[in-house]
């Protein structure tokens, strides 16, 4: 049949476009991969405690807060992560940023504190908001933009720092 054949092909342009990294696409340098597994979604952390801290923190340093939610078990999460290590980004993120992740477990921890900032976690982890240092959303992720950490590139996470940077 014709119509499936044109949906079979459109759905393997589709996969083939969505498969392709934004950032290889464009030239731009892709985020590295991470080297090594981190720990950086603690089981047993107070998450209101420490987003509490982190703004008393921003308030004396003039920075804003990142808040990203994801899991140890997200691999993009690492991605993310790994980045904001990169020396190519952590001196513009640790310049104007405290970073702070959020635990969801499996999508059954700190929801509530992803609804208080407006953050649709269905779209996809890992999810931010960016505070201003008095604990106003300035900004939070409405459309996943970080869920494919592994296909962006160094540049788009410079571009998102720099946009948000106090």
């Amino acid at each position: 049949m014709p119509g499936r054949t044109c949906s079979a092909l459109s759905f393997l342009v589709l996969t083939i476009a969505v498969s392709v990294p934004l950032g290889h696409a464009q030239g731009k340098k892709p985020l590295a991969k991470p080297t090594e597994k981190r720990d950086i979604y603690p089981a047993n952390v107070d998450a209101k405690a420490e987003i509490a801290e982190a703004l008393a923190n921003a308030a004396k340093t003039h920075r804003r807060v990142i808040l990203v939610f994801g899991g140890n078990w997200c691999y993009d999460c690492h991605v993310l992560d790994a980045a904001f290590h990169s020396p190519e980004i952590e001196p513009t993120l640790n310049k104007n940023f405290v970073v702070v992740h959020v635990n969801i477990g499996e999508f059954d921890k700190n929801l509530a504190i992803a609804d208080k900032y407006g953050v649709p976690l269905q779209r996809g982890v890992p999810a931010s908001a960016v505070l201003g240092s008095d604990g106003k959303v300035l900004f939070s992720q409405k459309h996943g933009e970080f869920e494919a950490a592994r296909s962006m590139a160094t540049d788009d996470v410079l571009a998102f720092l720099n946009k948000w940077k106090p």
